[in-house]
């Protein structure tokens, strides 16, 4: 088996970059032929933190046809981002192992992006052309060390039997948001969008306009600087976001008191709510919608009637929604593993439009190829256009800067700010 030495790497902040003229999405999948001898007897080890991952274990099934004799296993570490890196350097360490771009420029996870193959090595021969190129990241040397298999973005699950019934078409831009609640409302539906009232990437108010303040940042990039240094006037970006939020929150489109009274978590309360069967769109991230296929059996209103459903993105701009690519899980590739051959082959088998497809439907989660009809819960997301389709990081807004908007929208949309006050207050608005 192959063994490579490489330079150890230290990414910081700004150590990871979008990857341009790679990772194109629109090349041709090349069936999957192995390298080496399928009678090769091998064990591979994958950690993660999901607790089971049926999909991951799935792929597994179909690398056994290629080769028989292969041993995989998944095992899900407990506190995983305080023990990844020192398990690649235990007893027992991983040949592959799942990373986030979250840990991405935190010092303590140098150690662990050290220990990752160079996947982009073309001795490797991981061909990741598939995958949407806003989604890949490199190093400062220009080194690809992880691979997105999974991502997730923001936007609304939307009953379509709901819409068939009423005859009417799904909202594409606010406009048509503001006709469609109001005759949703006349038909009796109390409160057309619902969603959790909480403070967090998943509440209803960030799923509905982060998207549109992202779009407007990235715009006006020559002030991001002053956004993350809360300098005084900055604040001003988010007044487009902040007074659309409060024209919503204020229409006739969403009752938040009936949303604080019958959904109190931003997961499974949101999922159960919404296949009682008369929510006609509920705000939802990706992550979230991710659950909905196990808890269809779950929820007796949605075994006695069950209907249709699909995911679009929250229609919050004159225009339209806006497609934030947002990566939920990477896979890397523990450069010192003992089977380093054999786990680059299985990334190699992986890394494929067919595979990830195939592993992102079964795990309910946005494919990271450009193949959205592949699953027909996401397939809307192929009609919006490249102009208003970005990646989380092209924003450059780090963390702080990130959780004062959420607190700004959080204040604006239950009435305890005015978007002016907001818009003053940025940089000390409090936190939940």
């Amino acid at each position: 088996m192959r063994k490579t030495v490489r330079t150890l790497l230290t990414l910081g902040l700004t150590s990871m970059l979008l990857l341009q003229g790679c990772g194109s999405g629109k090349s041709a999948d090349v069936p999957f032929t192995p390298k080496y001898d399928k009678d090769t007897e091998f064990s591979l080890t994958v950690a993660g933190d999901y607790s089971n991952f049926e999909s991951l274990e799935a792929e597994f099934e179909r690398f056994y046809e290629y080769y028989p004799n292969a041993s995989l296993q998944y095992v899900s570490l407990d506190d995983y981002g305080n023990v990844i890196s020192s398990a690649l350097v235990g007893s027992e360490p991983p040949d592959i192992f799942t990373t986030k771009s979250s840990m991405i420029g935190n010092e303590k996870y140098d150690d662990m992006f050290a220990a990752c193959e160079v996947l982009s090595d073309e001795s490797v021969g991981i061909d990741y052309s598939c995958i949407r190129s806003s989604l890949i990241r490199t190093t400062d040397s220009g080194d690809v060390v992880m691979l997105p298999v999974f991502t997730t973005s923001y936007g609304m699950l939307v009953n379509m039997d709901i819409f068939e019934k009423e005859g009417l078409k799904v909202p594409t831009n606010f406009k048509e948001l503001m006709t469609v609640c109001e005759k949703l409302k006349a038909a009796g539906y109390e409160s057309p969008v619902m969603g959790t009232d909480r403070f967090s990437g998943s509440g209803l108010f960030n799923n509905f306009v982060y998207p549109m303040y992202a779009y407007n940042v990235i715009k006006n990039n020559d002030k991001i600087d002053a956004l993350n240094n809360f300098e005084p006037g900055s604040g001003e970006l988010m007044r487009p976001a902040l007074e659309r939020l409060d024209e919503f929150v204020k229409s006739d489109c969403i009752d938040v008191a009936k949303c604080q009274a019958e959904i109190s978590d931003e997961y499974d309360q949101v999922i159960m709510r919404f296949f009682e069967g008369d929510v006609p769109m509920m705000l939802a991230a990706g992550d979230v919608v991710s659950g909905t296929a196990k808890r269809e059996s779950k929820s007796d209103a949605f075994t006695a009637n069950p209907f249709k459903y699909r995911f679009f993105t929250a229609p919050a701009g004159d225009k339209g929604g806006y497609f934030i690519n947002s990566i939920s899980i990477c896979f890397s590739v523990n450069k010192n593993s003992k089977n380093l051959d054999m786990a680059n082959e299985f990334m190699r088998f992986l890394i494929s439009k067919k595979e990830l497809n195939n592993m992102a439907g079964l795990k309910r989660l946005i494919t990271p190829t450009d193949d959205f009809s592949s699953d027909e819960l996401y397939s809307a997301i192929a009609d919006i256009p490249d102009d208003r389709s970005f990646s989380d990081k092209e924003t450059g807004l780090l963390d702080p800067a990130v959780r004062q908007f959420r607190a700004a929208i959080y204040a604006v949309g239950n009435g305890t700010m005015t978007v002016d006050e907001a818009v003053a207050a940025y940089g000390s608005i409090p936190e939940e």
